[in-house]
């Protein structure tokens, strides 16, 4: 438990990581001012004033990225600041004032009511794999001193690409701002991020995750040569970092590598009801993984708790409590590795019901069902 008492603010609160992130911090006694967009929507808030001690310890408050100084208020009088909150739009017609003015414009404001407050002791900003090894050719294993490159990035405008060049120059943004203004600043680069969630909506990370059991082939090339780490494991990682006073700098949070074949290969194994593929095209056994070092943060102290097992089990299971997954989809009649026609599947393969800052892909890009390419998007970069 904390030491004393201690009031921290969560920007992005309803979403994925941040409900969750509320949830473990409400255990630990801390007291939460959570920031939505509109705390008066009960449809995406309810999960958050449902938590155990949120009655006591938490309190909504309104802020969105793209007003300037919306955050002063709740940040005011706060002792740490968690910055989950990022604008997650694929589709966008003018990514440049839609994604990356609000990203970067965004956690500058935040960095500077942390400034003006003069309270706030850390500031803990959930990065991006995007951040790390977005370039064209990619090596064994990347760490936190990897940037990705973002004239590539520009070049290629692979899918995706404004996400990976606003959270690179958001974070790049921060620590100059954070060293300029002598403020304790932390970002944690998490790869793709699955398991269990108390979010009302399907998480964009799962439907990536999950698509060898829904066949949506057009996310097959993300988890080519995936990384992963459980929704808990990545928010008690936060919280770690805040509370170890020796901390500083960049950590890399991922627990397991793992191909598509391997990935496959698990859940044919634990669910055999979803026929998984068992071949994809252009991937065979010799396909190596790529490794996110979470050596710094090991170091460190921190643990990881949960195996590659139970973040897929635990998906699952979330998913099909809420009615995101059929107990069972139907045979291919002709070849398992054919899209399922079930229209129970229908809200995976087309994102229905993300939540209001991200949306999924809907582009493909050459190489989707399973050949490498150049403009591949790896795992970790689309939704940490």
């Amino acid at each position: 438990m904390i030491a004393h008492k201690e009031t921290v603010c969560v920007t992005g609160a309803s979403g994925f990581i941040g409900s969750w992130l509320v949830m473990r911090l409400l255990e630990r006694g801390y007291d939460v001012r959570a920031t939505v967009r509109d705390p008066g929507n009960l449809k995406k808030v309810q999960h958050l004033l449902d938590l155990p001690n949120a009655k006591t310890q938490l309190t909504l408050w309104k802020a969105d990225l793209s007003d300037e100084g919306s955050y002063d208020d709740a940040i005011n009088g706060c002792d740490g600041v968690f910055h989950v909150a990022t604008p997650m739009d694929f589709e966008s017609k003018d990514p440049e004032n839609e994604v990356i003015k609000p990203t970067v414009n965004g956690i500058l404001g935040i960095m500077k009511a942390c400034a003006k407050a003069k309270t706030v002791r850390r500031i803990i900003f959930t990065s991006s794999a995007g951040t790390v090894n977005v370039e064209e050719h990619q090596k064994n294993v990347y760490d936190e001193n990897d940037w990705s490159d973002l004239d590539f990035v520009i070049s290629k405008k692979m899918t995706g690409w404004m996400y990976f060049l606003s959270k690179t120059l958001a974070e790049k943004a921060a620590w100059d701002y954070a060293k300029e203004q002598g403020l304790d600043f932390i970002s944690i680069i998490p790869t793709l991020v699955i398991g269990p969630f108390i979010t009302t909506s399907m998480p964009p990370s799962l439907i990536t995750a999950l698509s060898p059991v829904t066949r949506n082939e057009a996310h097959y090339s993300i988890i080519r040569q995936g990384q992963y780490v459980h929704l808990d494991d990545l928010c008690n990682a936060h919280i770690f970092l805040y509370e170890q006073a020796l901390a500083k700098g960049r950590y890399v949070c991922s627990s397991h590598d793992a191909t598509i074949l391997t990935i496959s290969e698990l859940m044919r194994q634990k669910y055999p009801e979803y026929n998984v593929p068992s071949t994809y095209e252009g991937v065979d056994e010799s396909l190596k993984g790529i490794v996110f070092s979470s050596k710094k943060l090991i170091d460190m102290g921190f643990s990881f708790k949960y195996s590659l097992e139970e973040m897929v089990v635990e998906s699952i299971e979330t998913c099909r409590v809420k009615g995101f997954l059929p107990v069972s989809l139907p045979e291919s009649k002709s070849d398992e590795n054919k899209d399922a026609t079930s229209d129970d599947i229908a809200e995976l393969k087309t994102g229905a019901g993300l939540t209001d800052v991200m949306m999924p892909c809907k582009k493909t890009e050459p190489g989707v069902t399973g050949e490498k390419t150049d403009t591949c998007m790896p795992a970790q970069q689309m939704c940490a």
